[in-house]
C-alpha cells in the first residue's frame, strides 16, 4: 500500500521515534508499504516520520552503482538490500565525508552535508533478530540520514549557514504550506 510522504513543515518530522518493543506482522507490513512508497518516489531511504508515523523503523535501498569507489562497493556488498531496520542505533562513526543530500520530505531541494565516512549500526531485522552492520560511503550517508529522521533531525539542520540561506525561501514556503513548523 502506498503511503503519503509528509513534507517539511509537518510537526511529525521533528518527533523522536518510539522504540518498538517487538517486530510484529503489522510493523513488517508498514515497512513493506514504506519500501513501496520510497520506490514510487524514486528515493533510497524513508523513515517512519516521513509517512506520519512515530515507530522506530526506517527502510533503505541504495543501488551499488551509487558508490563511487570499487573498494566501498565491495565493502558494502555483504549488506543485503533492501535494508529494513527497527530501532536502529548508530554505535560508532569513523572518518568524514561531505556530499550533496536530498530528501523525499523536501521536494526539489538539496544541500551539502558533512557526515561520517563509516558507521556501525545495531538494529532489529524483519524477523526481530538483532543485527550489526558496518557500512561506508553513500550507504553510510543513507543510514545516518534515516537514523537522524528517527531522532527528529533533518538534513537541513546539518547544512552550513551559507547553503541553508541559499534555500531559505524555498524552505519557508514549503513549511508554510505544510503546517509551518520549522
Amino acid at each position: 500500500m502506498l503511503l503519503e510522504i509528509v513534507k517539511y513543515g509537518s510537526a511529525v518530522l521533528r518527533e523522536k521515534a518510539v522504540p518498538v518493543p517487538a517486530v510484529t506482522p503489522e510493523l513488517v507490513r508498514l515497512a513493506e508499504s514504506m519500501l513501496q512508497t520510497m520506490y514510487r518516489a524514486k528515493g533510497v531511504g524513508l523513515a517512519a516520520q516521513q509517512v506520519g508515523r512515530c515507530e522506530s523503523v526506517c527502510v533503505i535501498d541504495v543501488p551499488a552503482d551509487c558508490e563511487e569507489s570499487e573498494e566501498v562497493k565491495a565493502f558494502n556488498a555483504r549488506v543485503k538490500m533492501p535494508l529494513v531496520m527497527f530501532n536502529p542505533v548508530i554505535i560508532s562513526k569513523d572518518g568524514s565525508q561531505e556530499g550533496k543530500e536530498g530528501c523525499l520530505s523536501f521536494p526539489d531541494m538539496g544541500g551539502r552535508v558533512v557526515r561520517a565516512e563509516q558507521v556501525t549500526c545495531q538494529y532489529a531485522d524483519v524477523s526481530g533478530r538483532m543485527q550489526i552492520i558496518t557500512v561506508r560511503g553513500f550507504l553510510a550517508r543513507a543510514v545516518q540520514h534515516e537514523t537522524d529522521h528517527l531522532n527528529g533531525v533533518l538534513y537541513v539542520d546539518l547544512m552550513s549557514a551559507v547553503d541553508k540561506l541559499a534555500i531559505a525561501d524555498k524552505l519557508k514556503k514549503l513549511a508554510k504550506k505544510n503546517g509551518g513548523n520549522l
